[in-house]
């Protein structure tokens, strides 16, 4: 088991969903692809210590000199990192991003009820406050997908319901 992994789960160390993130960010660093592209995803998608932990200053204006800023509606900052650790992954950023997008477009079901089949932006679904994972629509489908869903029994034991995107359709 990779150490993010464990790190995330508390698995033989203390459990630090940030510190397992930090971990990512050394093996991206370090040239590892899947961490990049992990990275990436998360940081775009507003998981949470993604954006703090995958930071990178050394690389102001990379994504508005590559023309990839119009329609995303994510912060300057945070989509250069993002268009930074694609191209460490050796992928094309602008690809990527436009898949992004058009995720976070079309909206999907975000909501971990099982039963629910509210559709909407990422941003506009509450993280659950323990495990900072998973998402809900409103406090109804928490409350039910924490008891009858078994939400509580896995509640801290995942790394991540979002550690892959799709790759883009080509």
């Amino acid at each position: 088991m990779a150490s993010t992994d464990c790190q995330a789960l508390g698995r033989g160390v203390t459990r630090s969903k940030q510190m397992a993130l930090r971990w990512k960010r050394k093996a991206a660093e370090n040239g590892d692809a899947d961490a990049c592209m992990a990275l990436a995803a998360r940081m775009y998608l507003d998981q949470p210590y993604a954006r703090e932990v995958g930071h990178v200053v050394e690389v102001a204006g990379v994504a508005s000199s590559a023309g990839v800023m119009e329609g995303h509606d994510v912060p300057t900052d945070v989509l250069t990192g993002v268009v930074h650790w694609l191209r460490k992954g050796g992928q094309d950023p602008l690809e990527w991003l436009d898949a992004y997008r058009s995720m976070a477009l079309e909206g999907a079901q975000y909501c971990n009820n099982d039963g629910c089949e509210v559709v909407g932006q990422l941003k506009e679904f509450k993280v659950c406050p323990q495990c900072k994972i998973v998402r809900y629509c409103g406090d109804a489908c928490q409350k039910q997908d924490w008891t009858v869903g078994g939400h509580k029994a896995t509640c801290g034991t995942f790394v991540g319901k979002v550690d892959y995107v799709p790759a883009p359709a080509r």
